[in-house]
């Protein structure tokens, strides 16, 4: 995550309606959900997030590196890039990133994976996480195994579930986008350049659902089964229902709203990558795990992740995203930007 510098009836009816329309009943969704699994998030992450990375700086052999991996495994998957483009790099140009905060940067990629729907392939969900982190500093590597290489192995195995059910004859009716950003740390870079360069209309992008540290908890959290869950009735009163029935239905974590307001002191909803989303009216929720003691620390390693509360993170947003891809009707933009 970049560091910061600076009427109860309709409720409730919207609320059961929204649950009615979740398919999670069925073969299909159990054995999609049920294959992202702690052991598969591991295995990617002490990949991801290994002294071989090198910390993934923006730009870096190591980041690089860290995206050849993740591209292989699409590739094993038999998860493709969108059509419009050759391969699965979007290219951030040296010249976008200018200088910050005292460095220029070289070019860097987004990268991108597709499944495409079938009734409305024309409307996108986006599923985003940045895998860059912040490099070696002194010669000690910054494994960011938490930050964010959590949310990019979520990614990855959302991916997988989605095609699972692909291949079991249940695409989704919307196209997911699965999109991990590169320069996240220096600015939310990478999500800033999809959005003024997006592969798909942004008035086809239904939502965005982010995910930047799932893989730990906080302090005032330690032990429990919980997720910060951040915006993500900013934009649409349907969108916080949606997750919330998702969670009742399928994961029972302890949903936390503590940084769900734009005017928290730490600013949160302005830190990551889905306020790119956001402040083009595309409705957002951002998944969290908090401020830990190793946050920004190169004690970030992936030997202290909680992996079976990833496993449920993870699942949690796979359910929810599978909800936004395949209920008839698009979620209704109804809130207004704060910014």
């Amino acid at each position: 995550m970049k560091k910061f510098i600076l009427p109860i009836f309709a409720g409730v009816l919207l609320t059961s309606c929204a649950a009615a329309n979740l398919g999670y009943d069925g073969k299909v969704f159990k054995k999609s959900y049920e294959s992202i699994t702690a052991a598969d998030l591991k295995k990617h992450l002490y990949i991801i997030a290994s002294d071989e990375m090198e910390g993934r700086n923006t730009g870096s052999e190591g980041q690089k590196k860290a995206g050849r991996y993740m591209i292989a495994e699409y590739q094993k998957m038999g998860v493709s890039h969108p059509k419009s483009m050759k391969n699965y790099y979007q290219t951030v140009p040296s010249s976008y990133f200018g200088t910050r905060r005292g460095n220029t940067y070289p070019d860097s990629e987004n990268i991108l994976a597709f499944i495409e729907g079938t009734e409305k392939p024309n409307e996108i969900i986006v599923i985003s996480a940045h895998y860059d982190h912040v490099g070696m500093k002194d010669g000690v590597i910054y494994n960011g195994a938490d930050d964010d290489g959590s949310g990019t192995v979520a990614l990855m195995e959302i991916a997988e579930a989605f095609n699972k059910a692909k291949k079991s004859g249940k695409a989704p009716k919307r196209s997911i986008l699965i999109l991990h950003v590169t320069g996240e740390e220096i600015g939310l870079v990478g999500s800033k350049y999809y959005s003024e360069n997006p592969i798909f209309p942004l008035e086809n992008t239904v939502a965005n659902l982010n995910i930047d540290m799932i893989g730990r908890s906080d302090a005032e959290n330690k032990g429990k089964n919980y997720v910060y869950v951040i915006g993500s009735e900013m934009l649409s009163s349907e969108l916080k229902k949606i997750n919330e029935a998702a969670n009742n239905k399928m994961t029972k974590l302890e949903l936390n709203y503590k940084y769900d307001d734009p005017k928290d002191p730490q600013r949160l909803y302005y830190r990551s990558d889905h306020y790119n989303f956001a402040k083009n009216n595309i409705p957002a929720a951002f998944y969290f795990d908090g401020i830990h003691e190793d946050y920004h620390k190169p004690t970030d390693d992936p030997d202290k992740i909680d992996y079976d509360l990833l496993q449920k993170r993870t699942q949690l947003v796979f359910a929810t995203a599978w909800e936004l891809a395949n209920r008839a009707e698009r979620i209704v933009v109804d809130g207004k930007n704060t910014r």
